[in-house]
């Protein structure tokens, strides 16, 4: 009977032998990548696993309970818990033990990077990751990398000191090839937050812990193709490269349903220059509108070809609309979250010259695409998307809002004028230096004013006066001289309010409600959508300082609950139901939440 179990529960985890190190990317483009051997990494213990990821990918069954089994454990570190052979090795002449050397090899895949000198790519790429491979399960195909590997020749510092790194060097930091526990844990909750609410992102899976905080953290999403893997070549003039990278994500794309259309002939290539033009005007968009910094620039490097968010070192979640805040990474600063949008729509333009130039054969200027159809597209896109975001962030379903939208545009855009001149009011104590970087201060909790300002009008049918309604919507980085009310103020205190009430009895009108049951349903809805507990990247790094304080008593198991819960408390769509492991939060998901609450403002 043992022997029978045993078999059963090896049986559960076959699927992570096809992770192997085999991608049909290395057949695809040969010298796209570097390919590194590997061996087992031993003193890794595993102090997280995402269960549910694991199910959705195959990987363990659906009936498997949120367990770290023995068997689990032994294959998530036979399977991940690995360092490639580098050059160093290699020059070295460093050996190893057989039975730990891996039968497969792992690419490091080449792309642009902003930070390298060279700026056609030839230095450039996975410095510290490698990709592991690629699985299929009901219908979707995942890839997977991992973070922390071992230290490979695309890294900056091999990039600017033209020499070879021993893998954990302690002489350099940003080249040594590790990854930080504290880096992936941050990555595991914002990633799911993210996910859970929609958005596009990379998900951890597992992350291997190491002894003096170094970890090995796996990532997975169905294509992690980037734009500055297909920029390489277009940069490089290698069309046939081009073509052929073009041509394997488009086919990789037509497994999704909402790539069903594309067509086979030549024509495909139009048809991903329009997904690209309405997939990044839209990102550009949900960016701003949900505060979110990304670090979008020209290179294509910290974003998917999906628009999927990667990269969690510079990512944050403001709780306002912090829209100076620049992260410093040591020699330049980053765009802050307006110059999103033209780094969003450069890389459309420069999608447009590629296309361009397959079907061509001539690559053209990359200015003579400024005003082609695609970056039309994308500003069409993103104007569409922020009219339906207002409408959204004030609490309207989407069918109201598909409606209210189509009779009265002109009515959206005036109100998100008025939004937005609160929304980017700013300290009068001008840019400072934090951290990581600096910022200039934002007065006004806009999601504070959209979650309360509907059950305020219900009670008293009247608007509120202007002293009232700077109180309303005051943040903690305020100060008095920034609540001056001067005329202009008073003017657009009076107009948010016309404008908001018509949209409310524009709703009511359109279908034959009453405008306090819209007002009712309206704040029900931004309840959700504006919670006050919303997370930031501020409240990330405390939560993860909490977490190693408390990782003693953490099972692999409480900590999977722990950042499913947390993602449930941050759902922002009120018609999705949440099924929590805590119904009523205690113990450290309490004190996470209250860290939440107190960050709630910040960066």
């Amino acid at each position: 009977m043992a022997e029978v179990k045993k078999q059963i529960s090896t049986n559960w985890y076959k699927k992570f032998d096809q992770i192997d190190g085999s991608h049909p990317l290395k057949s695809v483009i040969p010298e796209g990548y570097i390919d590194y051997p590997a061996r087992i990494r031993k003193g890794g213990k595993v102090s997280y696993f995402n269960f549910s990821l694991a199910k959705e990918m195959g990987l363990i069954p659906k009936s498997h309970a949120d367990e770290l089994t023995m068997e689990l454990k032994e294959k998530i570190l036979s399977t991940f818990s690995i360092q490639i052979i580098n050059e160093y090795d290699q020059m070295n002449n460093k050996k190893f033990p057989k039975d730990e050397i891996k039968a497969g090899t792992y690419m490091a895949t080449r792309y642009l990077q902003l930070q390298h000198d060279d700026k056609k790519g030839r230095t450039s790429g996975d410095g510290r990751s490698i990709w592991n491979g690629q699985i299929k399960h009901n219908h979707k195909t995942w890839d997977i990398s991992s973070c922390g590997t071992g230290a490979t020749r695309l890294s900056p510092a091999t990039s600017k000191y033209n020499k070879f790194f021993e893998t954990g060097d302690p002489t350099i930091s940003y080249g040594c090839g590790y990854a930080e526990f504290d880096e992936g844990l941050a990555t595991a909750i914002l990633s799911h937050i993210f996910n859970a609410n929609q958005q596009s992102t990379e998900q951890t899976l597992a992350i291997i812990e190491f002894k003096n905080n170094i970890s090995i953290n796996v990532r997975v999403h169905e294509n992690l193709l980037r734009p500055s893997h297909i920029f390489l070549y277009l940069k490089q003039d290698r069309l046939e490269e081009l073509k052929s990278l073009l041509d394997y994500y488009i086919e990789r794309q037509r497994e999704k349903e909402d790539w069903s259309d594309c067509p086979s002939s030549q024509k495909k290539y139009d048809y991903l220059g329009d997904k690209i033009a309405s997939t990044f005007g839209a990102l550009s968009a949900d960016l701003e509108d949900e505060y979110i910094f990304c670090w979008l620039d020209w290179d294509g490097d910290n974003i998917l070809m999906d628009g999927g968010i990667i990269d969690y070192g510079s990512i944050r979640q403001f709780g306002l609309f912090h829209s100076e805040y620049r992260y410093d990474d040591v020699e330049r600063y980053s765009t802050n979250i307006l110059e999103q949008k033209n780094k969003a729509k450069y890389i459309v333009q420069t999608f447009a010259q590629a296309i361009d130039f397959i079907k061509t054969g001539e690559k053209k200027n990359i200015n003579e695409f400024a005003n082609s159809e695609s970056v039309n597209l994308f500003d069409e896109k993103f104007e569409q998307k922020k009219n339906e975001n207002i409408l959204r962030r004030i609490g309207l379903s989407q069918r109201k809002r598909k409606q209210v939208l189509k009779r009265k545009p002109e009515l959206i855009e005036e109100f998100r004028k008025v939004f937005s001149y609160f929304e980017r009011a700013k300290s009068e104590s001008g840019v400072v230096e934090i951290s990581d970087g600096v910022t200039w201060d934002a007065i006004f909790s806009m999601r504070t004013l959209l979650r309360e300002y509907p059950q305020i009008y219900l009670n008293t049918e009247t608007f509120l006066d202007d002293t009232e309604f700077i109180d309303l919507i005051k943040s903690s980085y305020a100060t008095q001289n920034d609540l001056e009310i001067n005329s202009y103020r008073k003017s657009k205190i009076y107009e948010f309010q016309k404008l908001y009430l018509e949209i409310i009895k524009e709703t009511a009108r359109t279908f034959q409600q009453t405008q306090e049951d819209i007002l009712l349903d309206v704040c029900q809805r931004s309840q959700v959508i504006n919670k006050a507990e919303r997370i930031t990247g501020d409240a990330v790094t405390y939560i993860v300082d909490l977490l190693i304080q408390q990782k003693k008593s953490l099972s692999v198991e409480k900590l999977y609950h722990l950042i499913e819960d947390l993602g449930g408390h941050q759902n922002l769509d009120p018609d999705k139901k949440i099924q929590f492991h805590q119904k009523v939060p205690k113990g450290i998901l309490r004190k996470i939440i209250d860290v939440v609450r107190e960050n709630r403002e910040g960066l």
